[in-house]
């Protein structure tokens, strides 16, 4: 709907890039040619990509240390809408927001709903936050919340998500992310099976209020806040904890949430296998959760996960997947970070429409450890901005993304409403 951004705005900037585009869209074209691939075909399938942004991500995250906030900083949900909408006028792929509760609380929820609506913006996933003490909470989530060993915190902690599942349904979401904090600091501090029992049977309570059509996503991660153990530590707890609540209950899979050089994209494979990947979290690491921006530190990687999904797409065997960015901007501004990191994830998408996978089968087949490599290479390898760009210049978004939003002085114009804490202040947010 271009409410954010004025269409014209695009359109003079584009023209600046239109001829060198068409130069670098003609050469696309002809290179894939050799493969026998039709661009038009690309651009369908690339068209109805959508990648939703996290409502938290267009602040500046912070680490235990400190935080430090830039300039016009959205102060509530309708705020963090506004930029997400900027944002999707410039590069049309992010047309959803996944919300946080109860970060993002409102007093009037179909107010909401239709604030997002006249943007061209919808909810995606909700998320649920039991790491942090709620104001006014009964009990505290210091030592857990769906696995606390007092029955009343971990009602208290079911409570909440099954609120964020009626403020869901209002908003007009499909579906919930339960990523939990619990687990232990030093050994002998929690029983590790009861723990996990007492997890089953909180998530047990949520799963049953779950409408028809709505899916529960299960978030794993090894570390953090807790170092010694985490309830949910790997994809495989999490594939047999959904198996176990049952066919609305799927895996999510973060890319930060792993332990350095873990095959990521071969617990994709395995999750599509079992039939029970449901969405991804998308960032990137260097070191553990860094929530970095997509595809700043191993685009290949990024690449090797799509090649994945794009060939069991292929066969057939692809759920419905919830794509998200998940990344906590510390010194960048975050809305061109999230513009980078879509960039990024719709790229390595691309370059995964690319891959002849007929003969990357021939190939494995015959033990040609050569030439699987080479394909994939082949096509990881080839320039795909044009084709991405061109999509967007025929969707009157904007060719060069970043470039229309400094033009614009949004942050600048925008800190003259919004007033911002001053100084730093510890934590994440």
């Amino acid at each position: 709907m271009f409410k954010a951004v004025e269409k014209d705005i695009i359109f003079n900037a584009n023209k600046s890039f239109t001829e060198i585009l068409d130069k670098d869209y003609d050469y696309f074209c002809e290179r894939i040619s050799r493969l026998n691939i039709n661009p038009e075909s690309l651009k369908e399938k690339i068209s109805n990509f959508n990648v939703a942004l996290p409502s938290w991500g267009v602040g500046t995250g912070g680490t235990r240390f400190a935080r430090f906030p830039g300039i016009g900083e959205p102060q509530n949900i309708f705020e963090k809408i506004e930029d997400c909408a900027v944002i999707n006028d410039l590069v049309g792929i992010t047309s959803s927001v996944s919300p946080h509760f109860p970060w993002d609380d409102v007093d009037d929820y179909p107010a909401l709903r239709q604030f997002t609506e006249s943007y061209g913006i919808n909810f995606d996933i909700v998320n649920s936050n039991t790491f942090q003490d709620p104001a006014g909470s009964k009990g505290s989530f210091k030592y857990g919340s769906l696995t606390h060993i007092d029955q009343s915190v971990r009602e208290q902690a079911i409570k909440m998500n099954i609120d964020c599942i009626e403020k869901g349904i209002t908003l007009g979401s499909k579906g919930l992310t339960v990523w939990i904090a619990d687990g232990g600091n030093f050994p002998g501090q929690q029983n590790f099976s009861k723990s996990l029992e007492r997890y089953v049977s909180s998530m047990q309570s949520i799963y049953t209020k779950l409408p028809e059509d709505w899916m529960i996503l299960l978030e794993h991660k090894p570390y953090e806040p807790a170092f010694y153990s985490t309830i949910i530590n790997d994809w495989g707890t999490s594939y047999i904890c959904a198996k176990e609540l049952g066919e609305k209950a799927m895996c999510l899979v973060d890319l930060g949430h792993h332990l350095p050089n873990t095959n990521i994209e071969m617990i994709v494979s395995r999750l599509i296998g079992l039939k029970k990947l449901g969405g991804f979290h998308f960032n990137d690491s260097k070191f553990g959760d860094d929530d970095l921006d997509s595809g700043s530190i191993n685009p290949f990687e990024l690449f090797l996960i799509f090649n994945e999904l794009t060939n069991a797409n292929k066969l057939g065997k692809l759920n419905n997947i919830a794509y998200m960015i998940d990344q906590s901007h510390n010194v960048t501004d975050p809305i061109e970070s999230l513009i980078l990191s879509s960039n990024e994830i719709i790229n390595a998408y691309a370059k995964s429409l690319l891959v002849d996978y007929q003969s990357l089968r021939d190939a494995q087949n015959c033990n040609d450890v050569i030439k699987s490599s080479q394909i994939l290479k082949e096509a990881y390898n080839i320039d795909v901005n044009p084709l991405c760009q061109m999509i967007r210049m025929e969707k009157k978004h904007a060719i060069d993304p970043i470039s229309v939003y400094r033009s614009l002085h949004y942050k600048e114009n925008k800190s003259k409403i919004r007033k911002n804490d001053s100084g730093s202040s510890s934590g994440i947010v």
